[in-house]
């Protein structure tokens, strides 16, 4: 099996690189890369068991870097800055962790370096329940997963993740045994002994927990030059929920 990642290529001139969340895709950030191509060359990528890249049955954060470490390499970019949001967020800390001299500057969006508790459980059983193939329409799954999660927010993102079979009925994009199995490697921290010293921005949705007090010190502790900046209103999809903050922090911090 070869083990490319899908991706996604906007405007020119110094390259970014864009990473999503958990049971996301590249096209949650497309709209936004398309306003950062104006200025610069970004990369929009789909992770591991994720959108239309490769499915794998191992997955944590170490794997995951050393994707993006191979991605870079395959594309001949030797530095880069980086962005990722939530496990995105996670793949690019251990990648900058681990590869110092490959990132210019590091964008975390909604997320700490910390360990966190789960809570994505009952999603992923919701998904893993639909009954997929004899599914006439998009309708009848969407009203199955708001019956068990009740938040359309989260349903209507995780609609995206379905495609339909030309022979009938639907599928999902992620690979949701690989995401089940490894959830418990998503939750994990990053750690290293060496911290990462070049300028690090970290964009925190001021409605969301993930960078709340309890999950600070690590950031500190990793991170040496790092800034963490809130968007009161924005919760954990901080680039959805406040597009045009989102960019204003993202596009200073790039400037700089």
């Amino acid at each position: 099996m070869e083990s490319k990642i899908n991706y996604k290529v906007f405007g020119e001139g110094e390259p970014v690189i864009i990473m999503h969340g958990l049971l996301g895709m590249l096209d949650n950030w497309q709209t936004f890369a398309k306003k950062l191509g104006q200025s610069h060359m970004v990369y929009t990528l789909d992770l591991r068991n994720h959108g239309k890249s490769f499915h794998h049955g191992e997955m944590d954060y170490p794997i995951m870097a050393e994707d993006l470490r191979q991605f870079m390499e395959d594309h001949h970019m030797f530095r880069a800055n980086i962005l990722g949001h939530s496990m995105g967020g996670k793949v690019a800390m251990e990648f900058a962790l681990q590869n110092p001299d490959m990132v210019n500057r590091l964008m975390v969006a909604d997320i700490s370096p910390a360990k966190y508790p789960g809570g994505h459980e009952h999603i992923l059983d919701a998904m893993r329940s639909a009954n997929l193939e004899s599914a006439e329409d998009r309708d009848e799954i969407l009203k199955h997963l708001m019956n068990a999660i009740e938040d359309e927010g989260i349903v209507l993102f995780l609609m995206k993740n379905l495609s339909r079979n030309k022979g009938g009925g639907f599928r999902w994009k992620a690979n949701l045994e690989a995401i089940s199995d490894n959830y418990h490697n998503i939750l994990d921290e990053v750690n290293s002994f060496d911290s990462f010293d070049a300028p690090t921005l970290f964009i925190k949705g001021g409605q969301s927990k993930y960078l709340s007090d309890p999950y600070i010190d690590p950031v500190k502790d990793l991170f040496s030059r790092s800034q963490i900046r809130e968007i009161p209103d924005a919760g954990h999809w901080v680039h959805a929920d406040a597009p045009a903050e989102t960019m204003r922090l993202v596009k200073e911090f790039l400037d700089r």
